[in-house]
């Protein structure tokens, strides 16, 4: 008989292995069939306070809920929840799936197509103004010497996908929600693309392309993030949360922040809080598994 906490590590171990290859399988390459110079070596870079300026999943939150998609009451009840389990560090495997049950309840029963059209309208209402220039520098500089760029986030797929292409990136993989017949049921696959998910999908998608880890690029601000960043050659701290900024020294890895002064404490506060409570519930909750893109 297996103990109950290793058959709960397991549990979380096979969430994470499905939720990265289910990424993984989900994004596509790019359109082009030219070979990009630098066939094995690529850049991954996290989203949230990385790429964008606060965490995407609220900015799609606050405007799916403008637009009367989802209520204050369930939205609010999505992340409690959350919250809650983040905070108390419960790990009971039938705990959290309630609340991710309960928060994916409300997804149930939209479609791809209307989720995918608000996904484009928010992001020009709310997040193209909070790319940062600097990061969005570093990733056309891999693009510039022939490497193939992703995006690599516990955002929605769809919502990751519309944010790549928009900045002239290869792709993007994310948190995968089932649909059958275009339709949300309300389910994810596996489990959120989150701190070892993202090592899982990242592994996978190089199996598939061929590249070359050690030759390969990551960069995050989160210390959740130290699964990917350990993986590759070139691992770099951008924005970094306290933990990862010591880490990065420690290994001597390169650390680039785009805040000055009160404006990085104001926003490495607002951070955490977005991603340790509300977004983990809106990202469950509004996990959009759409076409492949």
């Amino acid at each position: 008989m297996v103990p109950p906490d290793r058959s709960r590590r397991l549990d979380l171990q096979q969430r994470s292995t499905l939720a990265g290859e289910a990424a993984a399988a989900a994004t596509e390459v790019e359109a082009s069939l030219n070979h990009p110079p630098k066939p094995h070596s690529a850049a991954f870079f996290d989203v949230d306070n990385t790429v964008m300026q606060g965490a995407s999943i609220f900015h799609l939150a606050r405007g799916l809920h403008r637009r009367k998609f989802f209520t204050t009451r369930e939205i609010a009840g999505a992340a409690w929840k959350q919250a809650y389990f983040r905070i108390v560090g419960v790990e009971d495997p039938e705990h959290v799936a309630e609340a991710r049950s309960s928060a994916l309840a409300f997804i149930a029963g939209h479609t791809v197509a209307e989720l995918e059209a608000l996904g484009e309208e928010i992001f020009d209402e709310a997040m193209a103004h909070r790319i940062w220039p600097g990061t969005r520098a570093l990733a056309q500089m891999h693009l510039d010497e022939g490497q193939r760029v992703w995006l690599v986030t516990a955002a929605p797929i769809e919502i990751a996908s519309i944010i790549a292409r928009r900045l002239g990136l290869t792709g993007a993989m994310g948190t995968v929600a089932e649909h059958k017949d275009g339709v949300y049921t309300g389910a994810l696959v596996g489990d959120l693309l989150h701190g070892p998910a993202k090592a899982e999908a990242i592994k996978a998608l190089a199996a598939r392309e061929g590249l070359d880890l050690s030759t390969c690029s990551a960069y995050s601000d989160s210390y959740n993030d130290l699964p990917m960043l350990s993986m590759v050659g070139d691992p770099c701290a951008i924005n970094p949360d306290a933990k990862l900024r010591d880490h990065a020294r420690e290994q001597g890895w390169r650390i680039r922040d785009y805040r000055t002064g009160r404006k990085a404490a104001r926003v490495g506060l607002v951070a955490a809080a977005v991603a340790g409570g509300l977004s983990g519930a809106v990202a469950a909750g509004v996990s959009l598994r759409g076409r492949r893109h």
